[in-house]
């Protein structure tokens, strides 16, 4: 039995025996036992191990695999959260049996918000789906989807992080004070050593840049991950006894918040691109809706056989329920495509986060 094509969505390729014991052919609601089954014939087997919804089931002296379906791609995010503790185990489970069975459901961990999102064709398929997770005995709720925003300093600043503390025997003893300058978008996080003269032990060094680095993945505003920064060691003390790599980490992550609180703090937004094909009579419907959306057009194209394809760069946030909304606006024949792009600043308009955002992110 072999599978492959799905991996994007959760189903890895495989390959791997299976047990089949009995043929049914399916009649109504009952299965009927027969001795074999001939190519464009219904059948039914039982109690397999490993199969999903698209695998070729073969014989293994006459290994055969057929090519995978071309699945439409999930375009409405569902982010769900289990009732409690107990239910997250089972949720997870149960996720990982129905996404099996339906090639057409992504089911994704984001690895910054932590939610588990469900991508779903449309608002009836994620009814059906948590319909599906409730049967078979999850307790959970659907919640808001939380947008990964990020955070970058809008302009140059310093920081001075003093972690020093005495409480018998060995104490705690950090200095540091350091620039923090942003970089262009997608220029990542640069730290730079400009000490002289020793007054920081080169064994600390590291521990500085270990602790700011986590205090930009811990965010310095909103909770969101820092980005686009460069950092300069510009000076610091040391104890010859009670300096140590946590203080030091103490001391940068310290000097990093000093130094934001001192500066203004730009939150970043991801966009995508999108790609948008409509019957030529709506385009001007929904070339307005996008203007609505923030949406930047970059081109259109006509196909000359009565449809129009309209590029434009849309704020993710713009497009959570863009599926169902296209949609609507296009009497149900509108279609969609998208792709991230980059994170954008925020404007001051929408800049703060939705009330309890921060709250949303569940914990690493």
């Amino acid at each position: 039995m072999g599978g492959h094509g799905l991996a994007d969505r959760g189903h890895q390729d495989h390959d791997t025996d299976e047990r089949v014991t009995h043929i049914y052919s399916p009649l109504g609601a009952s299965l009927r036992p027969v001795p074999y089954c001939v190519a464009g014939d219904m059948c039914a087997l039982a109690k397999l191990g490993s199969a999903e919804t698209g695998d070729t089931i073969s014989a293994r002296e006459n290994p055969l695999l057929l090519a995978t379906w071309e699945m439409p791609e999930p375009l409405l995010p569902v982010a769900v959260e289990a009732d409690s503790r107990r239910d997250e185990d089972a949720l997870a489970r149960s996720l990982g049996r129905i996404a099996a069975g339906d090639p057409t459901l992504r089911v994704e961990r984001n690895a910054e918000t932590h939610q588990p999102v469900l991508w779903c064709m449309g608002e009836a398929h994620a009814e059906v789906v948590l319909d599906r997770l409730r049967e078979q005995g999850v307790k959970l709720h659907s919640v808001d989807v939380v947008t990964p925003l990020r955070e970058t300093f809008a302009a140059a600043s310093s920081g001075h992080g003093r972690h020093v503390k005495q409480s018998g025997g060995h104490g705690q003893y950090a200095v540091c004070d350091i620039d923090v300058e942003p970089l262009e978008r997608g220029g990542g996080f640069e730290f730079v050593d400009k000490t002289v003269g020793g007054v920081i032990p080169n064994t600390f060094i590291p521990s500085i840049e270990k602790g700011v680095r986590a205090q930009m993945e811990r965010g310095v505003s909103a909770g969101f991950p820092v980005v686009d920064l460069r950092v300069t060691l510009t000076g610091g003390k040391a104890h010859s006894v009670d300096s140590s790599d946590a203080a030091f980490q103490a001391a940068g992550a310290l000097a990093l918040r000093e130094a934001a609180a001192a500066a203004k703090v730009q939150l970043l937004e991801p966009v995508s691109s999108v790609s948008i094909t409509v019957a030529d009579e709506h385009v001007g419907t929904v070339m307005s809706d996008l203007s609505g959306r923030r949406g930047r057009l970059t081109g259109t194209t006509s196909s000359g056989e009565g449809l129009t394809e309209i590029s434009a760069e849309v704020p993710d946030q713009e497009l959570l329920r863009y599926a169902v909304e296209l949609r609507a606006l296009t009497a149900g024949t509108g279609r969609f495509r998208r792709e991230y792009l980059r994170h954008d600043p925020v404007p001051p308009a929408t800049a703060r986060p939705d009330p309890g955002q921060e709250t949303q992110r569940a914990p690493p």
